[in-house]
């Protein structure tokens, strides 16, 4: 369990972080130190955590959802965020296009993953850049599903 509290305060920094500790401190009602306790790895607070109001607040304004997305991972559950299926930003193509996408974005996976491993080690940067490239080829995936559902419904 202590691996998981300390995955999730990596990704509770993060969060703050990413939207700004004098932000945070306004959206949440908290106050630095408070946020700061929610992510410290020191002992006496191991076992505190950002209620999880706070954390939905700070999420809405955040550029990523880092604590919902850590949840996520931590059940095996894949999330999908990236403002794509919102009304302004419909889905383009269908299954072929899809298809053809999925093709691409394989393609360059395995160019990366090509590169990464040719010294026998993968670096953090080349796992990062693998990531990526997963995540994208995830998104062209989720595309082609809702198209299938669209086309079958």
């Amino acid at each position: 369990m202590a691996e998981v509290g300390a995955y999730l305060k990596k990704h509770t920094e993060a969060l703050v972080k990413d939207v700004g500790i004098e932000a945070a401190c306004e959206i949440t009602g908290k106050s630095k130190a408070t946020l700061g306790r929610y992510y410290s790895d020191n002992a006496e607070h191991t076992d505190r955590f950002m209620p999880v109001d706070a954390v939905a607040k700070l999420e809405n304004a955040s550029a990523y959802p880092h604590v919902t997305s850590a949840l996520a991972d931590l059940k095996n559950i894949t999330l999908s965020y990236d403002g794509r299926n919102s009304q302004e930003n419909e889905r383009k193509g269908g299954v072929n296009s899809d298809v053809i996408a999925l093709s691409q974005r394989f393609a360059m996976l395995m160019t990366e993953y090509q590169a990464a491993i040719e010294d026998g080690i993968i670096t953090v940067n080349e796992a990062k850049r693998l990531l990526k490239e997963t995540v994208m080829l995830q998104q062209v995936l989720i595309d082609m599903k809702l198209h299938l559902e669209e086309e079958s419904g």
